[in-house]
C-alpha cells in the first residue's frame, strides 16, 4: 500500500485527490496539508511514501517544503511529486534541483495521476509528458557555459552518450531504438550514470546532463 500526504492550499484540490487516490486498492491517503510547514510536520510523523505537493501555497510554498523534506536525512524514503498550474513554472527548474521526483499538471488526467504516484512510490521519477518537453526547451533556451558534474569522469563513454540523450527527453525504448540495442541495456546504462553521478532520479540526469555539456 502507497500511502499518499496532499499538500494543496485548495480544498477543492484536496477533496478530489482524495476521492481518487482512495478509490484505487493499492494507495491510500496518509494525510493532508494545507501549507507547506504542515507538510513538512506530517511528513515526519505519517512517513507517507509519496508527497503529492502544490509548488505555489502562500506561507512556506512547496519549494521550501520540498528542499526542508529532502534535507532530512529521516526523510530519505519520502519521495515529492510537485503539482503546478503551468506547464512550465519558473520554479520546476529550483525542485528539480532540489530533490523532486515527479511533476504533474493539475489539470492531468485521473490516471495519469495515479501512475505517477505508483511510479514514483516505487522509487522511479516520472514528469507530465508536456512538463518533460517544456524543461527540455527552456534549458536549451538558456545558453550558459558547461560546468562538468564533478564525477562525470567516472563515466564511461557509452554511459555519457546515454545521458546525453536522456537530456534530449528520450525515453529507454528510444535510446535502444537509436543505439540499436536492448531497453535493458539501456536501463543497466541509465542506473549505472545515476549512482555514479549521485542523481536521485531520472529528472535529475536531466539537468546535470545540460549543466554538464552532454545534450548535443
Amino acid at each position: 500500500m502507497i500511502g499518499v500526504l496532499i499538500v494543496d492550499d485548495q480544498s477543492l484540490i484536496r477533496i478530489g485527490l482524495r476521492v481518487l487516490i482512495d478509490g484505487e486498492d493499492d494507495l491510500c491517503v496518509a494525510g493532508e496539508a494545507e501549507d507547506g510547514r504542515r507538510a513538512v510536520e506530517l511528513a515526519r510523523r505519517l512517513r507517507p511514501d509519496v508527497v503529492l505537493m502544490d509548488i505555489r501555497m502562500p506561507g512556506w510554498d512547496g519549494l521550501a517544503a520540498l528542499r526542508e523534506i529532502k534535507s532530512d536525512p529521516a526523510l530519505s524514503d519520502v519521495h515529492v511529486v510537485m503539482l503546478t498550474m503551468l506547464e512550465v513554472d519558473e520554479y520546476v527548474f529550483e525542485a528539480l534541483r532540489s530533490g523532486a521526483s515527479g511533476f504533474l499538471v493539475k489539470d492531468a488526467e485521473p490516471q495519469e495521476v495515479l501512475r505517477a504516484i505508483r511510479v514514483v512510490g516505487g522509487g522511479g521519477s516520472l514528469l507530465s509528458p508536456s512538463v518533460t518537453r517544456r524543461v527540455i526547451d527552456e534549458l536549451a533556451a538558456r545558453p550558459a557555459p558547461p560546468v562538468p558534474h564533478r564525477r562525470l569522469h567516472a563515466l564511461t563513454a557509452r554511459e555519457r552518450e546515454i545521458v546525453g540523450l536522456v537530456g534530449e527527453g528520450l525515453t529507454n525504448d528510444e535510446i535502444a531504438a537509436r543505439l540499436v540495442v536492448s531497453p535493458a541495456t539501456v536501463r543497466t546504462h541509465v542506473g549505472r550514470a545515476m549512482v555514479k553521478l549521485e542523481a536521485r532520479d531520472r529528472a535529475r540526469l536531466v539537468v546535470i546532463a545540460f549543466q554538464s555539456g552532454l545534450v548535443r
